[in-house]
């Protein structure tokens, strides 16, 4: 049974192709977002074919509001409605704060935190018009306590929860809920690209679970807040971070 359609931006590796697929297994048709890496965004919608569900690819720049306006209205008239967005995508960064550059900074606010910005604006106006509708973003524990070389980073994760908590209470009245995931160290391209092997060890010693996590462990929290058992839970943020903080 087709539940309807979820977009799940960045959805061509790690958090959001796991959260695509968990997406698709409940029944929902997936758009999957990317940017740059089309084949990989491909091979992510075979995957969820595979697996029995459906969908399409599309190219979008989150922090771009035309192209975002574009997906929404790809999405809309395909499937008539939106019944979740996943704000995934996102960059990273390690960088002394002295060392960040105003473009460093544009960058890092435009598209972390201006692409949930675009997303969630564009797609509100039909989420309202239906009464239903499920929004889920996907912040950091950064954002919650912060990193040492990592400020800009930090700062629009934690903007992200500000932005969660409170369109929770604004939308809450049209039937929609708004909630944040933070992850924790989870093993995506993002984290091993930036640490090596022993960084990546200590990391999971600090972890109290013993272990990092995975793209999965944060897409299953995405598929309980996108499904009916979290009807009335909003403005929310959810650690997936193995008791890290």
């Amino acid at each position: 049974m087709i539940n309807g359609c979820a977009i799940v931006t960045g959805a061509s590796r790690g958090i959001g192709a796991a959260t695509a697929l968990e997406l698709s297994k409940l029944g929902f048709e997936v758009i999957v977002n990317y940017n740059n890496s089309e084949e990989k965004a491909n091979a992510v919608l075979e995957n969820i074919k595979s697996h029995g569900g459906g969908g399409y690819v599309f190219k979008c720049d989150v922090s771009n509001r035309a192209e975002v306006d574009k997906m929404i209205n790809f999405a809309i008239n395909k499937y008539n409605k939106i019944s979740v967005l996943v704000n995934n995508a996102g960059i990273a960064q390690q960088k002394l704060f002295t060392d960040i550059t105003e473009s460093d900074w544009s960058k890092m606010v435009n598209v972390n935190l201006g692409g949930v910005f675009n997303c969630c604006q564009s797609v509100l106006p039909s989420m309202i018009h239906f009464k239903n509708g499920k929004i889920i973003n996907i912040s950091s524990i950064w954002g919650t306590v912060g990193a040492s070389c990592e400020v800009h980073y930090s700062a629009v994760k934690a903007g992200i929860i500000g932005l969660t908590k409170a369109l929770a209470k604004e939308v809450a009245p049209s039937g929609i809920t708004v909630n944040a995931i933070a992850p924790g160290c989870i093993m995506t391209d993002m984290l091993t690209n930036d640490f090596d092997e022993d960084t990546l060890t200590e990391l999971a010693e600090e972890t109290p679970m013993g272990r990092l996590g995975t793209p999965l462990d944060v897409a299953r929290a995405a598929a309980f807040l996108a499904s009916g058992n979290a009807d009335f839970i909003t403005g929310q943020v959810l650690g997936v971070d193995g008791g890290f903080c």
